[in-house]
C-alpha cells in the first residue's frame, strides 16, 4: 500500500510554488531577495572561515584555529547570556554554526532545499535574535526577525521554483520520496 504524498495546503509538496505565477517584476524580485539572503548566510560562512576582516580578522578565522561563535555568545548580555556563554567555543557549536550559514546561504542561492534551508534560517535567526538581548535600537524588532520573515515568506511562496534550481531539485526521486527536502 503506498503512503499518500505529503501535501501543503493541498497540494503536493513537490509542486512548483505559487511564486511562479507572480508577474515577472514581482518574480524577478523575488529572486533577487533569495539570493541576496543566500548571499548574507553564505558571507558570513566565508568571513568567519578565512577572516577576511568584515566581521572576522584574519587572526581570528576559523582556519587559524579561531571559534566562529566565540567573539558572538561570549559577548551576549541579558536573560539568555548563561546558556549562550555555555556553548561559545564548542567544537559541535562551531560545527553546527558553520554547517548552518554554508546551507542556507547555498540552498537559497541555489533555489534547492529551501523548506529544510527555511526552517534552519529562522531556527538560527532567533537564536541570534535572543543572543542580541536587550536590543539596542528598538525594544522588540532587530534585523534577525526581519530576516527571518522575508525568508519564511520566500520559503512560503516557493522562491526556489523561480530562477532557481528548486523544480528540478523537486523532481529528484530522493526527494519525491522524502518531502521534508523539497
Amino acid at each position: 500500500m503506498s503512503r499518500p504524498a505529503a501535501t501543503i495546503q493541498g497540494k503536493p509538496a513537490t509542486e512548483p510554488g505559487v511564486a511562479t505565477v507572480a508577474p515577472r517584476p514581482a518574480r524577478i524580485a523575488i529572486a533577487a531577495l533569495r539570493v541576496v539572503l543566500g548571499f548574507y548566510f553564505l558571507w558570513a560562512f566565508v568571513d568567519k572561515l578565512f577572516g577576511f576582516g568584515f566581521a572576522t580578522p584574519a587572526e581570528r578565522a576559523w582556519i587559524n584555529g579561531g571559534s566562529p561563535t566565540t567573539g558572538f555568545l561570549s559577548g551576549v548580555e541579558g536573560p539568555f547570556a548563561g546558556p549562550f556563554h555555555a556553548i561559545a567555543g564548542a567544537a559541535w557549536a562551531d560545527w553546527l554554526f558553520m554547517a548552518g550559514l554554508i546551507g542556507i546561504g547555498a540552498a537559497l542561492i541555489l533555489g534547492i532545499g529551501t523548506r529544510i534551508a527555511t526552517v534552519s534560517a529562522v531556527l538560527l535567526l532567533a537564536l541570534m535574535y535572543l543572543a542580541s538581548f536587550p536590543l539596542e535600537t528598538n525594544p522588540i524588532v532587530d534585523e534577525h526577525v526581519v530576516y527571518a520573515l522575508a525568508i519564511a515568506a520566500l520559503g512560503l511562496l516557493g522562491a526556489g521554483d523561480v530562477y532557481g534550481l528548486g523544480r528540478t531539485w523537486k523532481a529528484l526521486p530522493i526527494v519525491q520520496r522524502k518531502h521534508w527536502l523539497a
